[in-house]
């Protein structure tokens, strides 16, 4: 008798986004790669990622946009190339989920990218070459320097989500890792991502494909071992400064210092300090217009809002 196949939306979803065919282009030279996914952004919100990005890194970037006009002409000008988000008709992920299929694709597509940053955008800036010292393994980077995950409510919420109860509670004292930044050799990357969708297809697809899914399993993938790296500390690499205290942090000569001195090559979180994110946008945002973006969501957003929530309290049939 043959066992009937599982069934998931998420699944047929991740079918048909990791496991089309790719073709590689052609290159010559092993260059370090940045990717990031900034849909929903226009040319001032990207700003400051990109002119900080291209004062202390020549090398290539990929970044996966809406294809309007003025963001493709801002980003053709700092030599960014735009990848367009992959069509999807019917179900799909929340876009922070579905990203690491778009960072999968992009890095197969690359094989002579050497060392790879999957990075967030809009809220990231760099400070000095992000690639230096060059990694050796995957590295992945604390976000809460003086907690755990116990200690933080939104990580508890979605390790539970993805791994259930008895695996958060195990995790619980392990460090917050943030899935916003991470770095490492391109195969080594590439297999994050994959363990990354693989673990989100556990739960049901309105939760696996939800907000917070990939921070949860990423957190799971590196504390259960199933990929190994290392965990660098916050204000290392790279600083994240979301749950930094806004009085331990400084601004000297037009650089963001962190609470021991230092100065990170990246920076994440920034604009959850209000000043911090007005410095960087003065400096970095060449003269375009910084605005709080408070978009409305549209009734067809609202009624998928709807839905999900009632999903999660169904039962998915496998």
């Amino acid at each position: 008798m043959t066992a009937p196949a599982a069934k998931s939306a998420y699944l047929d979803w991740l079918a048909g986004a990791m496991l089309g065919r790719r073709e590689a282009t052609a290159s010559d030279a092993a260059d370090d790669l940045i990717l990031g996914y900034a849909t929903g952004y226009d040319a001032a919100d990207v700003a400051p990622f990109v002119r900080s990005l291209r004062a202390v890194f020549d090398g290539p970037v990929a970044l996966v946009v809406d294809q309007d006009p003025a963001l493709l002409a801002f980003l053709a000008e700092h030599r960014i190339e735009a990848v367009a988000p992959a069509t999807v008709e019917g179900w799909a992920p929340h876009p922070v989920v579905a990203r690491f299929a778009a960072f999968d694709r992009l890095m197969s597509e690359r094989p002579h990218a050497r060392n790879v940053l999957l990075t967030d955008v809009r809220d990231v800036v760099f400070q000095a070459a992000p690639f230096e010292p060059q990694p050796q393994g995957l590295e992945f980077f604390n976000e809460y320097a003086d907690g755990v995950l116990a200690d933080h409510a939104f990580n508890m919420k979605y390790l539970r989500g993805v791994g259930g109860e008895a695996v958060a509670s195990a995790l619980a004292d392990k460090p917050c890792l943030c899935v916003g930044t991470v770095m490492g050799p391109r195969e080594a990357m590439m297999r994050f991502c994959r363990t990354l969708l693989m673990l989100a297809a556990v739960p049901r697809s309105e939760i696996g494909g939800a907000f917070g899914a990939d921070q949860a399993a990423c957190n799971i993938a590196v504390h259960l071992g199933l990929i190994e790296g290392e965990i660098g500390p916050n204000y290392g690499r790279v600083a994240t400064l979301g749950l930094t205290p806004t009085a331990d942090l400084r601004l000297v000569d037009g650089r963001i210092v962190n609470p021991g001195g230092g100065v990170s090559p990246i920076v994440h979180q920034h604009d959850r300090h209000p000043a911090l994110a007005a410095a960087m946008h003065e400096r970095w945002g060449g003269g375009m217009e910084h605005r709080e973006r408070v978009r409305p969501k549209s009734s067809a957003e609202r009624r998928r809002k709807l839905r999900d929530s009632f999903m999660r309290r169904l039962p998915e049939l496998r």
